[in-house]
């Protein structure tokens, strides 16, 4: 069966499949590695082309349809997950451009059937208003852009064909651009520090890329957008959808595994002082009430604007708020689960051989993805006061 074929089928993530994900986990955590074997499957299952519309060969699975297959990824692998989704979320982007109508974003459909492996190159020290501004210089040259920065964070840094990156042109400093361009690797100029050694999802591998005025030519360039809230047309918010929601459900999915470790483990915990598992303390039903009210909110809210965004639903200049909404009350809600899991296991869940312990430093860093708690609530107060996004705050 070609890749092509098995890609048209929606769900290639077999249950052997992910016992073998789920097994190899905590050594790529330990050792700092990436999922070289995983990737290597699911590039092989076709899962890497699920998001490519059917005409060009793939499974077409909308923003919704993929999340799931996320969150059931994420379960047993969340950092095979979260580095695998960077791809998707360029590679639904395009299908989303092209299901609009527009063409201009085919080529990528056609290069990820072709094996092209997309990453995401945004995040910039001293940015935190991610794709809207960039500390990365873009400067317009015949035929294309030459662009020079420092990119974080790109995961899938072993593997990627084509960074997909935004950079600023200032040469006119009344109007700013922000430059979207795909970046593929052999550019010369381009250079990989090894710089990831970090709290959780390690397994990303997310190296910094240096970028020393690399060359992108017209036909790599996605958009050329004003810099700012201004900016975001269908391409800019097709990223933070398929991003963010799909953030949202990866964390949604190690706390739901971590509350199903926490019933399992209590159903067993004995104490000295108790003649029944520790599963019959009060306390203890407390914090799994609360770990399941929390994630009976979280689900719903990132299916809802997940289902709106893939159906066409018009929420106009609301869209860009309840995607950072959904995101931030994901991440948020995740973490407080996880930390409560942590809580109910005790001391002996700080063990390294324990799941709960890599779950919990995973879950922590679903709270720095774009857009931080400040950004978010910026955004969504903004939208509901009918502030433009972009003005900032007078003073006296």
């Amino acid at each position: 069966m070609t890749t092509a074929t098995k890609a048209t089928s929606g769900s290639v993530l077999t249950d052997d499949m992910l016992a073998r994900f789920e097994a190899r986990a905590p050594e790529y955590d330990r050792e700092n590695r990436f999922f070289q074997e995983d990737f290597d499957e699911l590039k092989e299952a076709g899962y890497l082309q699920l998001t490519v519309p059917q005409e060009f060969g793939g499974a077409g699975l909308t923003l919704a349809e993929y999340a799931r297959q996320a969150r059931r990824l994420a379960r047993h692998a969340p950092a095979t997950a979260l580095a695998s989704n960077m791809h998707h979320y360029f590679v639904g982007v395009a299908a989303d451009v092209h299901r609009s109508g527009d063409s201009t974003l085919d080529w990528m459909l056609e290069e990820a059937m072709a094996g092209e492996v997309f990453a995401a190159g945004h995040a910039e020290s001293g940015n935190d208003i991610t794709l809207l501004l960039s500390t990365t210089a873009a400067e317009r040259v015949d035929g294309g852009y030459r662009i020079t920065g420092r990119k974080s964070f790109g995961s899938l840094t072993p593997v990627w064909t084509r960074l997909g990156l935004h950079s600023m042109d200032t040469s006119d400093p009344q109007a700013p651009k922000i430059v979207h361009a795909f970046l593929p690797r052999d550019t010369e100029g381009v250079r990989i520090e090894e710089t990831w050694d970090v709290l959780g999802m390690r397994a990303t591998r997310s190296d910094d890329t240096i970028l020393d005025g690399v060359f992108v030519p017209d036909r790599y360039i996605g958009r050329v957008v004003p810099a700012g809230a201004a900016g975001v047309d269908l391409f800019v918010l097709s990223i933070f959808a398929w991003a963010l929601l799909s953030f949202g459900n990866i964390y949604y999915s190690i706390a739901e595994r971590a509350l199903e470790e926490t019933v399992k483990n209590l159903q067993s915990k004995t104490s000295i002082a108790l003649t029944r598992p520790m599963a019959y303390h009060p306390e203890s039903q407390h914090h799994i009430a609360e770990m399941v009210m929390e994630l009976d909110s979280i689900l719903p809210h990132l299916e809802s604007v997940a289902e709106d965004w893939s159906n066409g639903v018009d929420h106009g200049a609301v869209w860009p708020s309840k995607i950072v909404s959904a995101k931030y009350h994901a991440v948020e809600g995740s973490w407080r689960v996880v930390d409560r899991a942590l809580d109910l296991a005790g001391g002996f869940g700080i063990f390294k051989r324990g799941s709960i312990e890599r779950m919990f430093r995973d879950a922590r860093l679903g709270r720095l993805h774009p857009a931080n708690s400040a950004l978010t609530h910026e955004f969504v107060a903004k939208t509901a006061l009918g502030i433009n996004p972009d003005e900032q705050p007078r003073w006296g």
